[in-house]
Formats: C-alpha cells, sequence, structure tokens
C-alpha cells in the first residue's frame, strides 16, 4: 500500500489494497481458455481510442494546476483529463462565491 497515498482512499479501497497484498498469485488458480476470452473481450468493449492533444498554457495556470494534481495524488495529466471528463459529463459544477 506504499505507492498509493492513503489520505486520498476510501475505507473500501483500502481494504482492497490490503487483500491485493495478502493475496498469494501463486495459489490462485488460472483462468480457463473461456475466461481469457471473456476478459479479452471485455476489456476490448471498454478500452477506447484516446487522442494525443497539445495545448498551451499560462506557466503560472500549470504550476497551479501541479499542485492540485499532487495533493489529488494524481498526475497533473491525467488530473486534466479527469477534469474534462467531469465538466463534459456534468459532474463539475460551479460554486457560488459569496
Amino acid at each position: 500500500m506504499d505507492k498509493y497515498n492513503p489520505e486520498y482512499l476510501d475505507q473500501e479501497e483500502k481494504e482492497l489494497l490490503e487483500d491485493i497484498n495478502d493475496m498469494d498469485l501463486r495459489t490462485a488458480p488460472r483462468p480457463t481458455e473461456t475466461e481469457q476470452l471473456q476478459f479479452k473481450d471485455a476489456a476490448a468493449r471498454f478500452l477506447q481510442k484516446e487522442t494525443k492533444m497539445n495545448i498551451r498554457i499560462d506557466p503560472y495556470e500549470l504550476d497551479k494546476i501541479k499542485e492540485l494534481a499532487e495533493r489529488a495524488g494524481l498526475r497533473y495529466q491525467t488530473f486534466i483529463k479527469s477534469i474534462l471528463h467531469k465538466y463534459i459529463t456534468g459532474q463539475l459544477v460551479e460554486q457560488n462565491q459569496k
């Protein structure tokens, strides 16, 4: 669990990481060929091709984005992608400042 900052994990995520760390993969049964094909099919359906994008950004804004990303435990590119996704899907809402 050293790789992940526990401050940003909820209880379920912490328990999952503990279970994974306690797991002995040498004793886990190998999936059948049918199960392997099902895993591959499911992964292919959920994998999406991504397009690279270049943008110009003010150095001050990039520094602020990097600070916020670090606090969230993310790389800044992942953080930006997350913000864009939340905005597009309506999950990012503007707060009224009084």
